[in-house]
């Protein structure tokens, strides 16, 4: 949700994120609980610039973003629309980040996860300082209108206050939710959506965790399945400036199925491309399906090895070994050690 000099709220993205066709969809369902309706609310955007009144499938995106919000706060005539709209959006719209941040375990990790990989997922741009052994979530410079702002910096906060709740029960004591802009009218609203204790006035727009609130368990923590979609988050980010598309896509494809590899025809059909054109991209890339395969499995071998309690033949089995010897060997083909050495070596 970076701002940039521009004026873009959600940054420019050559396919939309599932957020972004989300938040467009949730726009438009919230202005008929408000008794506008789409049509009323296409002319009043187009006239105001919107530049995509015409598409068959238009999103919350770039500059039009700030123009469909303001539009739908005027025509609700709810200055508190913005947190609606961020309420109305759960954290499985951030897609495989949502659940990577659903099996982190604890907020620290989750907090990790969103900085480094929220700029794949299209969401706002985050900042975390350390303050009186706790930690401050800063979100970004905004650099748009004045007026702009204040509804814009509650649709991010609003956002991260849903995504909280899908991660811990109840509120945080201790928490507090600081902003940059003075009280506003609706103030009533913000801490009843946002569920934490408001502060207005303030140098930046941030949440503030004390220290024991870091270590909040997720009630959904799974090991296992973290070690999956963490890999999937870090291929996405690496995609954003990868040349080998092709190589990058299947490797997310074999990541996304770990414990049940697809064929090179299942990747294929997935990319909606023949087998033989696959293999003639990825021979483009000075690669091949089976040499991917092997690099995954040895990238989650390590993350398991690492960051779970799994015994080896689990492991074995997750990466579809047939017999735990047929592991062992792949690993001390891959890292010249046994997995079990590898764990004793890399973990404290």
């Amino acid at each position: 949700m970076r701002l940039d000099a521009g004026g873009s709220l959600w940054g420019y993205y050559l396919t939309p994120t599932r957020l972004q066709q989300d938040l467009y969809e949730q726009l438009v369902a919230e202005l008929k609980k408000s008794g506008v309706t789409p049509d009323k609310f296409f002319k009043r955007a187009a006239a105001k610039g919107w530049s995509a009144p015409n598409s068959a499938h238009p999103v919350f995106d770039g500059f039009d973003s700030i123009i469909l919000l303001m539009t739908a706060i005027e025509l609700a005539k709810d200055p508190s629309f913005a947190i609606r709209l961020g309420r109305s959006v759960d954290i499985t719209s951030y897609g495989t980040l949502g659940f990577a941040l659903m099996t982190c375990a604890n907020l620290r990790e989750s907090i990790l996860l969103l900085l480094r990989y929220g700029k794949a997922f299209s969401l706002p741009h985050w900042e975390a300082h350390e303050h009186n052994g706790g930690l401050l979530l800063r979100l970004g410079v905004l650099s748009t209108s004045p007026e702009h702002i204040r509804p814009v910096t509650e649709l991010c906060f609003a956002q991260l206050s849903v995504t909280g709740s899908s991660l811990y029960r109840g509120q945080i004591q201790g928490a507090e939710l600081q902003f940059a802009f003075p009280k506003p009218a609706h103030s009533a609203s913000y801490k009843f959506a946002l569920n934490v204790d408001v502060a207005f006035d303030c140098q930046y727009s941030q949440l503030f965790l004390p220290a024991h609130a870091l270590d909040t368990p997720v009630r959904t923590s799974d090991p296992s399945q973290y070690v999956v979609f963490h890999q999937q988050c870090e291929e996405m980010l690496r995609g954003l400036g990868r040349a080998e598309k092709i190589t990058s896509e299947v490797r997310r494809l074999l990541i996304q199925s770990a414990g049940q590899f697809p064929s090179i025809a299942g990747v294929a059909d997935s990319l909606y491309v023949s087998e033989r054109t696959l293999r003639r991209h990825l021979s483009r890339e000075s690669n091949t399906f089976r040499s991917i395969l092997e690099e995954v499995r040895e990238l989650l071998a390590c993350e398991y090895l690492t960051k779970t309690d799994l015994a080896v033949g689990e492991i074995a089995h997750l990466l579809e070994y047939s017999e735990t010897v047929n592991f062992r060997r792949a690993f001390l083909r891959w890292r010249g050690m046994t997995p079990s050495a590898y764990r004793k070596q890399t973990r404290p």
